[in-house]
């Protein structure tokens, strides 16, 4: 490779984070409790899709991979998100049922991580919600077999049309689409700070209560 078509030198990529300090005593007592306070602090930023989340899985032989989908409900008992059960994650949770979820809010240099066991929600939970879409991505659901090979575009697009005409109205929840829940094991809260001395602070499950510990950055 010569010197003109060497890609950009990426070493001097950098940001100066600086924020309010992250202290044990500010926290609250649970992870769900905080990461709702950081939530709407997310959302009062006006951040576009604060409900993006990046999902990590992996397959049964430790083959890795991550998306970004939606945040669609958290409470105490978890964080929840739908997908096609047939698509690559829902294999890999199959396999594997457990994930790691990222909520990546660089522009207010805070960032949230969740481990944990991942079950699937209640049938009825599940197509509760599928009728509360749009009619468009209701139709969607079945029309893209999530992660399946397809041979062009125009496939995709004969598809739906074929469904849509099939079910002007009221389209059936698929059996192949619904809900997980992540039963968190570990929430880490991560603060940007100056010279790269960020705070991370870890809740940890013990029994039925939780530890916090501080992690080095």
């Amino acid at each position: 490779m010569d010197a003109t078509s060497r890609p950009p030198s990426l070493a001097g990529l950098r940001r100066t984070y600086e924020g309010l300090p992250l202290l044990e005593e500010d926290l609250a007592p649970d992870p769900v409790s905080q990461f709702a306070r950081w939530f709407d602090d997310a959302v009062a930023a006006e951040l576009p899709e604060p409900n993006a989340m990046v999902v990590a899985t992996s397959s049964a032989g430790g083959r890795p991979t991550a998306r970004t989908v939606l945040l669609k409900g958290y409470d105490e008992a978890g964080f929840v998100f739908y997908t096609n059960y047939e698509s690559r994650k829902g294999r890999d949770l199959a396999e594997n049922p457990r994930a790691s979820l990222l909520f990546p809010w660089h522009s207010i240099r805070r960032q949230v991580r969740i481990e944990g066991r991942v079950v699937r929600l209640p049938r009825e939970e599940s197509a509760a919600y599928f009728r509360s879409r749009p009619y468009g991505s209701r139709i969607g659901a079945w029309a893209s077999r999530q992660s399946a090979v397809v041979q062009s575009r125009r496939e995709l697009d004969e598809r739906y049309e074929e469904l849509a005409e099939r079910w002007p109205e009221d389209p059936p929840v698929p059996d192949f689409w619904g809900g997980f829940l992540v039963v968190p094991s570990e929430v880490e809260f991560w603060q940007g700070q100056l010279d790269r001395m960020h705070d991370r602070l870890r809740y940890r499950r013990a029994g039925s209560s939780w530890t916090v510990e501080r992690l080095a950055p």
